[in-house]
């Protein structure tokens, strides 16, 4: 049976989800690789993490360097979606696997190529009012203090930073 949960007695109602703030990590990639024009239309692109760190008020710790990376397909409709997994290592020394799924689209016709001007040849940043990006993560951790992340289900809502990503996690009572 599962433990008291880490954030109380609330829970959603069928008619009334309710979102509670777990923790942000922020994600710095500096490497790339792209397979291009490939027969189903689509990219695909590959980002290796170099590092980061995460907090909030149950976890704080840093974002393991060269543990995973992000393997993104970009579809000819304009969507990216995103397929990432690395290791998140606690302050206490624990490791989360971080397997991060979701999409990246811009809300304008320009906004993707300018997005990929800000990532990759140091043009201005977009304002994230300009795209959506949304993922929706699963953790793999040992049985102890951390295992609330293998009890939840959760959703992250990022920002898109010229060096890797902003993803702030909420998990749903």
């Amino acid at each position: 049976m599962a433990e008291t949960s880490p954030f109380g007695d609330a829970q959603s109602l069928l008619t009334e989800p309710k979102l509670e703030f777990a923790f942000e990590v922020r994600l710095h990639f500096a490497r790339v690789q792209t397979i291009s024009d490939m027969p189903t239309g689509s990219n695909r692109g590959a980002v290796y993490l170099d590092g980061g760190e995460f907090a909030g008020p149950r976890l704080r710790g840093k974002a393991v360097p060269n543990s995973g990376g992000d393997y993104a397909q970009f579809r000819p409709d304009g969507v990216v979606s995103f397929d990432a997994r690395y290791m998140l290592q606690e302050d206490d020394g624990t490791l989360i696997l971080l397997r991060n799924q979701g999409y990246l689209w811009g809300r304008r016709p320009d906004t993707m190529d300018r997005l990929r001007k800000m990532a990759f040849e140091g043009g201005p940043a977009v304002d994230f009012s300009e795209y959506y990006l949304r993922a929706f993560p699963t953790f793999e951790v040992a049985k102890g203090k951390h295992d609330w992340l293998m009890r939840y289900a959760f959703v992250g809502i990022g920002e898109r930073k010229a060096d890797g990503n902003l993803i702030r996690y909420y998990a749903v009572l």
